[in-house]
């Protein structure tokens, strides 16, 4: 056996300090808040937002899903020697002095031992990772009423250990059916722990649970001082496996009860609830429970969670499809399946009777890729109705809070009129397909009946509203985030109050819209700068400064009804006929925000027409244009080739996709607007999806002469083609003299935390949006503000510049004559739909995208 830890006084050897490196810390996600991410100044005074156990050099990891770590030797590491004042728990930590009276601790730590072990033992459950027909999610009775964290914490560890997107959801299934056949409560929590939140995108629920506390809870628990467990998140470089090598220490006197799925959610909700004076102690409190009640691997996943921040692939899309699979296959038990075999044309189903589930289980055998087996053929159509019917009303209406409960309680059946479009609730936006010039656009319309619109450089907003008794109209403000932005918007509350005082026939309405900021006097649009520095919250409409104009382009729900499945043509006229525009008048509120519609230019008119409309959107300092299709495609008499070609064409309003119905002509991406950079590739991001063999995004530099070595100044993962990332891939592999898991070549990185870095060694032309200010960049920070870098909006690659070293690649004295040069300026927020663009993805079709989740990594 290996030696203990020398002891020989009852003073511990003192830890030496570790020195702290900036270059070398790592931002953890939860123990650094986002805005405390980045560093904030300069040199080697910067210092790490961290708490105290984790500032100070740490490995970097892989994004890679690990099995459990190796179990750390604390014995070898300091412990705390103050006593825990403030425990209100009993605990036994093993690493005890030897000149303390340890007579008794044997047989204390034998009868804790055997106490866990009848207390603690954890429920069985099937393997996850196997194909849903062959699982059997039925449970011994009788069982608890609610789910155990256990389960959960079963399914999180499968999730973990693969990357395979089939087995991913697979093991989802499992485990929703599992929670469906024995603990149908437990089903809405599980998904909101499945999937990070606490709830719906558009409720502003906060767990508020700040580094501090959960550093003093994992000492309070464990008995570990601030320099022990710092040792060991600088061995593991994860807050949850730091917990859970400290918990592994430590015995309970008193049994806990074990965990159960509803009892964490529930005690986050109460962790978000708690405000004022004293809200620290008992967010402390309600930890230092759930981690003395968390056994084995539940302490590592719990503080994940905790952090919010769990490591595992089940995104969005992910446990929708799951949890479709799971009720086809383990409807709820108010749903009847009692017929022993059924006719799927006919019926379109949309669950398998359990008879004929239970016929299929005896010889069906698990398989890879398509096989001719007519069960399996049958079972993926009814798997792809039951997804396409759960995505549907997701879009339109994304709260578990409404869709969990109706399936529990009819299944899928009617499902869409259950759970229906609704005033107070955003659904996801459409969104347009970049293109990157007009030829393009034509190319792709033909002579179908376009509209081209102003894409103004504002605030994409969602606008609801109900009338209701007197002046009590419901009334809400969601970005296209699904963010609440009522409270920041006043004037555009007040306005809608005067559309139902002039309006006495109209009773409800959603309008897809942009604010963009004007001047009050003019009328003249400004730029989203401008609109970024109003208030967020709280806002008194007589302190607003800056006013807004409300530019509306469609219509998706109006007085009752739905118009989602209406044309655009349709939707436009209705939107024009019933709302009118409202500009400054001297008798009026000048308070209120204005309202009007888009700038437009109909096809008809002819294409030099839509040119001199180009032209003059730039230079009214819009973005560029918005394409939209105002009719379906009439596909009678053509050829099936053809017909594909016009699916992806559609004049409805599809919600969180994007479809060549809509298409976006930014001056960002039009040849000439912007000029190129010179930029090093200096790391790169594990990819996800269909890229995922492949690095993605890249992290790009510019070679700064002061310092001579590059400057990270933004990610790019649009304009390559596959060939081109096969190549990038077999070049820079990882553990090459090119490529590696740690940082070995000088790079000043900022706030970028890349999974792999690269070796600086070659130039590659970069084109895109404009130059913004970047919290995380830093990049010409020295000659730009104490606190900002600049950073390059929607990259994208050109080509590889065989003909220049890294130091004669573009530097920051470069980059700020661009920023300064350009035409209007921009907050580095941003406005669109994120600071990452993949143009070419945008191409593909949405039957595309269901492929590449189906198949197998």
């Amino acid at each position: 056996m290996p030696k203990r830890a020398s002891s020989a006084s009852t003073t511990p050897t003192k830890t030496k300090r570790v020195k702290e490196s900036h270059n070398q810390i790592r931002l953890d996600h939860f123990f650094a808040s986002p805005s405390k991410q980045h560093l904030e100044s300069k040199g080697t005074n910067t210092r790490s937002p961290l708490p105290e156990f984790i500032q100070g050099s740490s490995k970097l990891q892989k994004n890679t899903r690990p099995s459990s770590p190796e179990i750390i030797d604390v014995d070898a590491i300091d412990i705390a020697t103050e006593p825990n004042e403030s425990s209100a728990h009993t605990t036994i930590n093993k690493q005890s002095s030897p000149k303390e009276d340890v007579s008794s601790i044997p047989s204390i730590l034998a009868k804790v031992d055997k106490q866990q072990a009848q207390s603690e033992k954890p429920a069985i459950f099937a393997a996850l990772d196997v194909d849903p027909v062959t699982y059997s999610p039925d449970l011994p009775l009788p069982h608890s009423a609610e789910a155990p964290y256990s389960l959960l914490t079963l399914a999180l560890i499968s999730l973990s250990q693969t990357r395979s997107r089939i087995l991913i959801i697979d093991i989802l299934t499992n485990v929703l059916r599992t929670i469906m056949a024995n603990y149908p409560p437990s089903l809405l929590p599980a998904i909101y722990l499945l999937s990070n939140s606490l709830g719906p995108q558009f409720i502003p629920i906060e767990l508020g649970l700040g580094s501090s506390i959960l550093t003093r809870s994992i000492q309070q628990v464990s008995g570990m001082s601030a320099a022990a467990l710092r040792k060991l998140y600088n061995s593991t470089g994860d807050p949850g496996d730091v917990a859970y090598t400290a918990k592994s220490n430590v015995r309970t006197l008193v049994a806990h009860k074990p965990l159960t799925i509803p009892l964490v959610y529930n005690s986050m909700i109460k962790i978000s609830k708690c405000k004022g004076q004293g809200a620290a102690k008992e967010k402390q409190k309600i930890v230092e429970k759930l981690l003395l009640a968390a056994n084995g691997e539940e302490v590592r996943y719990l503080t994940r969670t905790l952090c919010q921040n769990l490591r595992v692939g089940a995104v969005r899309t992910s446990i929708l499809t799951a949890l479709a699979r799971a009720v086809v296959l383990t409807p709820p038990s108010t749903v009847s399946t009692a017929p022993t075999s059924f006719d799927e044309d006919a019926d379109n189903p949309l669950h398998v009777p359990s008879s004929v589930l239970m016929e299929w289980k005896k010889d069906w055998k698990p398989t890879k890729g398509k096989v001719s087996d007519p069960r399996r053929e049958t079972l993926y159509k009814i798997y792809k109705r039951a997804e396409n019917l759960i995505k549907q009303v997701y879009v339109r209406h994304p709260s578990y809070d409404q869709i969990i409960p109706a399936i529990l309680q009819q299944g899928l059946d009617s499902l869409a009129e259950r759970v229906p479009l609704a005033v107070g609730v955003p659904l996801l936006p459409m969104l347009g397909s970049p293109t990157r010039s007009l030829d393009e656009i034509y190319a792709k319309l033909g002579e179908l009946p376009f509209i081209a619109e102003y894409k103004y450089d504002g605030q994409r907003a969602q606008i609801h509203a109900s009338r209701g008794s007197k002046t009590k109209h419901e009334m809400k403000i969601f970005s296209r985030h699904l963010e609440d932005m009522t409270a920041k918007y006043p004037d555009v509350t007040g306005l809608i109050e005067y559309m139902f005082q002039s309006a006495p026939d109209l009773t409800s309405f959603i309008i897809d819209a942009e604010i963009v900021a004007i001047d009050r006097a003019t009328g003249a649009l400004k730029s989203f700068q401008e609109l970024s520095g109003r208030a967020r919250k709280d806002v008194n409409i007589k302190e607003v400064k800056i006013s807004v104009g409300i530019f509306a382009f469609d219509l998706m729900y109006l007085d009752g009804e739905s118009l989602l499945g209406r044309s655009f043509r349709l939707r436009r006229t209705l939107l024009r006929d019933r709302f009118s525009p409202f500009k400054m008048q001297s008798n009026e509120d000048p308070f209120l925000a204005r309202f009007n519609f888009v700038e437009s230019c109909e096809s008809t008119q002819g294409r030099a027409a839509i040119e001199t409309f180009i032209t003059n959107a730039v230079e009214n300092r819009c973005e560029g244009l918005m394409i939209k299709l105002l009719d379906e495609p009439d596909l009678s008499g053509t050829v099936p080739e053809k017909q594909s070609r016009h699916k992806v064409l559609p004049a409805t309003y599809e919600p969180d996709l994007r479809t060549l119905g809509w298409l976006k002509l930014k001056k960002d991406y039009m040849e000439g607007i912007v000029d190129s950079l010179d930029l090093i590739p200096v790391g790169a991001w594990y990819g996800n999806g269909r890229k995922v063999k492949w690095w993605s995004p890249v992290l790009l530099a510019l070679w700064n002469p002061r310092t001579g070595r590059p400057v990270a100044v933004c990610k790019c993962m649009s304009g390559f083609t596959d060939t081109f990332y096969a190549t990038m891939k077999e070049t820079y592999s990882l553990g090459s003299e090119l490529c590696s898991e740690t940082q070995k070549w000088e790079c000043d990185f900022g706030g970028f935390k890349p999974d792999v870095y690269f070796k600086p060694c070659v130039v590659w032309e970069i084109r895109g949006a404009d130059i913004t200010e970047s919290p995380v960049s830093i990049a010409a920070q020295e000659l730009v503000s104490d606190s900002r870098g600049l950073s390059l909006r929607f990259p994208r690659f050109i080509r590889v510049k065989d003909d220049k070293g890294i130091e004669q690649a573009s530097n920051p004295a470069f980059l700020v004559d661009m920023w300064r040069n350009q035409q209007g300026k921009r907050n580095d927020a941003g406005n669109d739909e994120g600071d990452l663009v993949d143009v070419d993805e945008y191409m593909e079709s949405s039957a595309g995208e269901e492929e590449d989740q189906e198949s197998d990594f």
